[in-house]
């Protein structure tokens, strides 16, 4: 027997999916800067990168993944309860592109498109969070 997988939780599966390879342009940048040996001796990441884009990239990777977290408990609960509506299902999709454009504009070192990004992603979570208390 097979659960259909919500819109909400078909999103959070492709967010996480995108998140997980986010890291390979920092990496990449590393193995170019510091060679592919010392780049494993440094696995806390002591040597301090010298492209700007590549801390913004770490950066924007480490904020996809907390937001991911809030965003995938949310999705989950709906899924579990049932609580799926019109505006979660768009909400999805929705945070999907602004997560997937805030690593982008945030990468390039665009504060003034990375800040929206992330209060529209931020509006999906809350989407989602009202669609459950709405339900309780």
């Amino acid at each position: 027997m097979t659960n259909a997988i919500s819109p909400e939780l078909y999103w959070t599966v492709l967010t996480a999916g995108l998140a997980s390879i986010l890291w390979i342009p920092y990496i990449l940048q590393r193995i170019v800067e510091l060679g592919p040996i010392e780049t494993f001796r440094d696995p806390l990441h002591d040597v301090s990168t010298k492209a700007p884009w590549a801390q913004r990239a770490k950066n924007a990777h480490t904020n996809m993944i907390e937001n991911l977290l809030v965003f995938a408990v949310l999705a989950l609960t709906i899924q579990i309860i049932g609580g799926g509506t019109a505006a979660t299902a768009i909400a999805a999709p929705l945070f999907f592109a602004t997560r997937a454009a805030h690593y982008v504009v945030y990468t390039l070192g665009l504060p003034w498109a990375r800040t929206p990004m992330f209060l529209i992603g931020l509006g999906c979570q809350l989407t989602l969070l009202f669609a459950i208390l709405a339900r309780v």
